[in-house]
């Protein structure tokens, strides 16, 4: 509470439950920078306050950049400059988690184990290691009391969620709950290294036979919840040109190859490395691209790989009807009112970028505009298709900063008619129609029985019916507390009545005050009288001024 109080969100806490948790002394001047945390602007403020929270919540806020359908735009700039970097643990802690964690002393499981590690984050570090009788390898080992401090403050986060969702609601973020959810699921996945031994495996399999892309091994036999020993790759940052050229390679083939590499990931597996920036990207003296850190996959179901792919063909064609019924298949849900005016921006949409050359027009422009859209009309879509989008977005960025001339479109074009052409071959055209049927059954099964529950309940009186009133809160908030005052205003009037009534009584002289003439009894009325009203009033003046 403090760090929300220290950077002038008093708002989210004055307007919600919170409030009940944070003592008066807080509300102090704050400093950040030598500058007062309130001459920033309020979404720097929120950056800020996620930094001083800690890693959990500034994975929350690096997952939420990458959904503009819930993250106004200024708020997903500045949650992209979050960085993870925290000092590394000591390696005495390190070498403890690898021998408690595969059972096995170092000296029996490596030949050498660097005590320093190559790179450390909120969650674990890394060590360069060299197997016994085996290949050299990295060695990811989880921080010791991370999985302690994660289920803290997701705990802290849900609490602060119940509290204040009604505010947040009226902020514009409809689903805070959900995306709490989502990101404790997505934390769980982290802090278990496992799941991306499994993703490392997996692509592997997709990838088996290419020549020009390698994925590094995992060595699952050693690897546990939290210790993951990958395969050593060496090579060139995918945007070092220099080295590139110096290897006596094609900058532009290089692109290309990982242009084709990520976009077949997308529109052919439906899988894909969610995270391209290009520390994860390796070049081989021979031309081979490698991938590293599978922590964060994005995934497309068939369905919505369809969908997708539509959306962009119907661009193509500059058919904003197709592309609107196409984005709708996509959303999970909407708030689309009218669709005259969802078609009018996306021709609008169409007829800014029609006229564009493919030098002039830019997929992460494009993507920019799409996602504009979809936060004007409410549409929650699912999460791969946001991770599409940044993921083409940055590539596009490092492929044009690395060959200028890069085309995206040309290469994106191939694979959104093979979609096309994939959603009308005989086995997919019998499974869409096997669906349908599928939910035609069971619409004709349950709609007698539940119908009939209905008739039943009906005739019984029994029918209840559940309705909930949309902004009222505030109103009975206010409500709640006028009588609170009226009470107050009641109780102090009574007390300067009766303190003023048994002034005029007589009472004997040990019961009367020497100094005022009045008895004890309507001095003690008196006071606290005064009291309750310089109560009332701090409280009066103080609900205007923080208002």
């Amino acid at each position: 509470m403090s760090v929300l109080v220290k950077y002038g969100f008093e708002d989210l806490i004055a307007n919600s439950t919170l409030r009940n948790l944070v003592p008066e002394g807080l509300r102090i001047k704050w400093m950040r920078q030598e500058k007062p945390a309130l001459q920033y602007s309020r979404y720097e403020r929120l950056r800020m306050a996620a930094e001083e929270l800690g890693p959990t919540f500034v994975k929350l806020c690096q997952i939420l950049s990458n959904r503009p359908d819930i993250v106004p735009e200024g708020l997903l700039r500045e949650f992209e400059k979050l960085q993870d970097r925290v000092p590394p643990f000591s390696s005495e802690e390190a070498i403890t988690i690898v021998e408690m964690e595969t059972g096995m002393p170092l000296e029996d499981l490596f030949e050498y184990f660097n005590e320093i590690p190559l790179a450390s984050a909120s969650i674990g570090q890394v060590h360069r290691a060299k197997l016994k009788n085996g290949p050299e390898v990295v060695v990811k080992v989880q921080r010791p009391t991370v999985k302690d401090t994660v289920e803290r403050d997701l705990q802290l986060l849900q609490e602060i969620v119940k509290r204040s969702d009604r505010y947040l609601k009226k902020q514009g973020v409809l689903n805070a709950q959900d995306i709490v959810d989502v990101f404790e699921r997505s934390m769980s996945k982290e802090l278990d290294y496992t799941n991306e031994a499994r993703n490392l495996s997996r692509f592997r399999e997709l990838y088996k036979g290419y020549d020009n892309f390698y994925i590094p091994k995992a060595f699952r036999e050693f690897s546990t919840e939290k210790v993951l020993i990958i395969e050593f790759i060496s090579g060139c940052k995918f945007t070092d040109k220099k080295q590139i050229k110096e290897w006596g390679l094609s900058v532009k083939d290089i692109v290309e190859n990982g242009l084709n590499i990520y976009l077949k990931q997308i529109f052919e597996y439906g899988v894909f490395h969610a995270d391209p920036h290009p520390g994860n990207i390796l070049v081989r003296p021979d031309g081979t691209i490698c991938l590293l850190d599978f922590g964060m996959v994005g995934q497309l179901s068939k369905k919505d790989k369809h969908a997708f792919a539509m959306v962009f063909v119907s661009m193509a064609k500059e058919d904003a009807r197709g592309m609107a019924v196409n984005m709708k298949k996509l959303a999970v849900e909407d708030n689309i009112k009218d669709m005259r005016a969802f078609e009018a921006d996306l021709q609008e949409l169409i007829d800014d970028y029609a006229t564009l050359s493919v030098d002039e027009g830019s997929i992460a422009d494009l993507t920019n505009e799409l996602q504009k859209i979809m936060l004007n009309y409410q549409m929650y879509m699912p999460a791969g298709v946001f991770l599409v989008f940044r993921a083409m977005a940055i590539l596009e960025g490092i492929g044009k900063i690395m060959y200028p001339q890069l085309k995206t479109y040309d290469h994106i074009k191939p694979y959104g008619m093979k979609i096309l052409q994939e959603q009308w071959q005989p086995a997919n055209v019998w499974d869409e129609v096997q669906y349908r049927a599928e939910q035609v059954t069971s619409f004709m099964t349950s709609f007698p029985v539940e119908l009939r529950e209905i008739l039943q309940q009906a005739s019984r009186g029994k029918i209840n019916f559940t309705i909930e009133h949309q902004g009222y809160g505030y109103l009975l908030k206010k409500l709640d507390s006028l009588t609170n005052r009226l009470t107050m205003t009641l109780i102090i009037s009574a007390l300067i009545i009766g303190s003023s009534i048994t002034a005029t009584v007589k009472f004997p002289e040990r019961f009367m005050s020497t100094e005022t003439g009045l008895p004890y009894i309507s001095l003690t009325g008196f006071w606290i009288a005064g009291i309750l009203f310089v109560v009332v009033l701090y409280a009066t003046i103080r609900r205007r001024f923080y208002k």
